[in-house]
């Protein structure tokens, strides 16, 4: 019972934060998608990323065991997937980046703020950060033949993350000013990308819901499956563990549908992607905490 009710403690905010984003558009009120999570991807979540890293409390040495983790994740899900696609004989540039990049930002981090505190944003923030700099080159080199070091020197997130973890390295801090106004720039990051979620939800059309809901099972299977199994390879704490196997596990990014819509690449079939495996970790999120809290 006491398992239960933390479980609803940790996913009731992030569903009903996303449940504002869907009634404000089925309201028909505007709601600006791009500038939004222009807003929140250039601004809000660099400054969540930097301020976590500079004040992190987590040993060097663990961060630094977590992502190496993390890369070896990311690199099997990315083999295994793009192998599933073949076998599957579906189009790389329309699934393959949805299947790899989960929802780790506008999802992940605010589930793991509500389960883990401050110390599993931390570990949070450290998946996010990898997974981006991933979704940056090879994601956009996928869908557009468009990756390349200097569209990832471009991106805000790389650059926090490595100020972060230059700063976290050295000891080094802002003076207490600007770590305030950095704190209160990051504060608007989660709120915003859940609401940014539910919006995403409620705009597209669902398209081919029977092949769309097999691949949303498909995709959460091989990355918690592929989680699970690696991270239980290094010597990760608890929280590290429960951090690493929750965030891969989360369902298609927002930013994949806004790719596909940008470099013309059947949006459609993407959108009806992230509404169907969203929908779908709605109940295999809880599962996914109840095995590791």
């Amino acid at each position: 019972m006491l398992l239960i009710l933390k479980i609803i403690e940790v996913v009731a905010p992030v569903f009903l934060l996303a449940s504002i984003g869907f009634a404000w558009v089925k309201l028909g009120i505007e709601y600006r998608l791009r500038f939004v999570t222009q807003l929140s991807m250039t601004l809000g979540v660099p400054c969540l990323i930097f301020t976590a890293l500079m004040q992190t409390e987590i040993n060097p040495s663990a961060l630094a065991e977590l992502s190496i983790a993390t890369i070896v994740v990311y690199g099997v899900i990315t083999l295994i997937t793009a192998i599933t696609i073949w076998i599957l004989r579906i189009k790389p540039r329309v699934y393959l980046a949805p299947m790899i990049f989960g929802n780790t930002g506008n999802l992940g981090l605010p589930l793991a703020l509500f389960a883990f505190g401050d110390i599993g944003l931390g570990y949070a923030v450290v998946v996010f950060a990898i997974m981006a700099i991933w979704a940056f080159t090879f994601g956009i080199w996928v869908m557009a033949g468009g990756g390349n070091l200097f569209q990832l020197i471009k991106e805000p997130m790389v650059a926090a993350t490595l100020l972060g973890v230059l700063f976290l390295w050295q000891g080094w801090e802002t003076p207490q000013f600007m770590t305030n106004t950095l704190e209160l720039i990051g504060q608007i990051a989660i709120p915003l990308m859940l609401i940014t979620l539910g919006v995403a939800v409620a705009r597209p059309s669902t398209i081919g819901i029977g092949y769309t809901f097999f691949l949303s099972l498909l995709k959460l299977a091989i990355c918690f499956g592929i989680a699970w199994t690696i991270g239980k390879q290094f010597n990760l704490d608890n929280t590290a563990f429960a951090v690493l196997v929750l965030q891969v596990s989360t369902p298609v990014a927002v930013t994949s549908y806004l790719l596909a819509e940008k470099y013309g690449v059947e949006a459609d079939k993407v959108a009806s992607f992230v509404v169907i495996s969203t929908l779908v970790s709605v109940i295999a999120l809880p599962g996914i905490l109840a095995l590791t809290l």
